[in-house]
């Protein structure tokens, strides 16, 4: 297979993380109106994304294994039928209880089936340029902000939640099922490499691997930089529209957070293939905790914007170097299983932000504990970052 089908896999994966991620993430545009439609509390909402995180945590885990075991392509197919599927039964709960159930069971296990396979995946076909490459596959999420959230915002306004969620579960069928089958895996990869496994983290057991320096600051890391971003990403539009902007206009600053993702994604993934992906992560770590420090000193449009090209390019940045590390560090052939698990412990961290941030909501009709505790959490995570051991990949002798 020729070697630029390398740039479709690149462009099926940032397709997925786009609808897959936009459309878990589209609950911050439906909490308001759901919450005025139904009488539930915001943070009973909230709670449906928290179990929704919790749940694409191990998903995301039991999917990275499988991926390495049975291929991406079969991974992602029954994650895109599965999407579908969640978002319109999600969109006829007749309960509290059944919403959160179906969306956060539901769409969280679906959701998860796409990013540490398809991160996997493209790793595999990059030898050079790999930050690059897996920047611009998790830059999916980054677009989903100006993509699928306007586009709820739309459906919202033209028909009600309801059909809203229903018609976006249609359209993840639509554009996922025939992106799935474009999936496969390099040449060298299918049939096997004659390259010794044991260097590569094949004959390493698992259990070593998950006990290493390296994977714990890895994952300690990728878990607290979620902790400090998840909540005010999820709270952002409820936040703007307390400040005064009005609802349209909050949703366009989650468009903006999402565009500067995607710049800060090729920005950060290109310093990180010039400059090292260590000094690169830790800089956008420092830049994020900052970032959410300031969100406590503005009111209006034009500063949530300023801040919004800050704060979404560093942490858009940042997400995809976690799987370059893993992969640096472990070798292809458990990194679908290795950064799956990482991915588990980024989703444990993004679980707490929206419903801690509906309890103080809830709790005292304001956000500033919110932005001040998830920058304590951010520089936590840089802090965590500077104890990475040297680059280099981990070679332990099996038990």
């Amino acid at each position: 297979m020729s070697i630029s089908y390398r740039w479709v896999i690149v462009g099926a994966g940032a397709l997925m993380t786009c609808v897959a991620l936009g459309a878990m993430f589209s609950l911050a545009i439906f909490q308001v109106p759901i919450a005025a439609a139904t009488n539930w509390s915001h943070a009973g909402i909230a709670s449906a994304m928290t179990l929704n995180f919790l749940v694409m945590g191990l998903g995301g885990f039991l999917w990275g294994a499988a991926s390495d075991r049975f291929g991406p392509r079969i991974v992602v197919l029954i994650g895109a039928v599965l999407l579908g599927l969640a978002l319109v039964l999600a969109s006829r709960a007749a309960s509290l209880l059944q919403f959160q159930l179906t969306y956060g069971i539901l769409v969280g296990l679906a959701a998860s089936a796409f990013f540490a396979p398809m991160i996997a995946a493209t790793t595999a076909w990059f030898d050079e340029h790999r930050s690059l490459a897996v920047s611009l596959v998790s830059a999916g999420m980054g677009v989903a902000p100006m993509t699928v959230s306007p586009f709820a915002r739309w459906l919202i306004s033209a028909y009600d939640w309801q059909t809203a969620m229903m018609l976006i579960g249609v359209l993840a069928w639509i554009l996922l099922v025939p992106a799935a089958l474009l999936v496969r895996q390099p040449l060298e990869a299918a049939e096997g490499s004659t390259v010794d496994q044991s260097a590569d983290g094949a004959d390493i057991p698992l259990g070593r691997i998950f006990r290493s320096p390296q994977f714990l600051v890895l994952g300690g890391t990728f878990f607290a930089c979620c902790a400090a971003h998840s909540g005010p990403i999820f709270h952002m539009v409820s936040y703007a529209t307390i400040c005064g902007v009005a609802p349209m206009a909050a949703v366009s600053i989650y468009s903006v957070e999402g565009l500067a993702g995607l710049g800060g994604r090729i920005l950060y993934g290109t310093l990180a293939d010039r400059l090292g992906v260590k000094p690169v992560l830790v800089a956008g770590l420092l830049v994020q905790a900052a970032a959410l420090a300031t969100y406590l000193l503005v009111s209006r449009l034009g500063e949530f914007y300023a801040l919004a090209v800050v704060f979404g390019s560093a942490y858009g940045g940042i997400m995809p170097l976690y799987a370059v590390l893993a992969r640096e560090y472990f070798g292809p052939r458990v990194i679908g299983t290795v950064f799956g698990a990482a991915t588990m412990l980024s989703s444990i961290g993004m679980a707490f932000g929206p419903l801690i941030g509906g309890w103080i909501f809830d709790t005292f009709a304001n956000y500033s504990w919110l932005f001040i505790g998830s920058a304590m959490v951010g520089l936590g995570a840089a802090a965590i970052a500077l104890a990475f051991p040297p680059l280099r990949r981990l070679r332990l002798q099996p038990a």
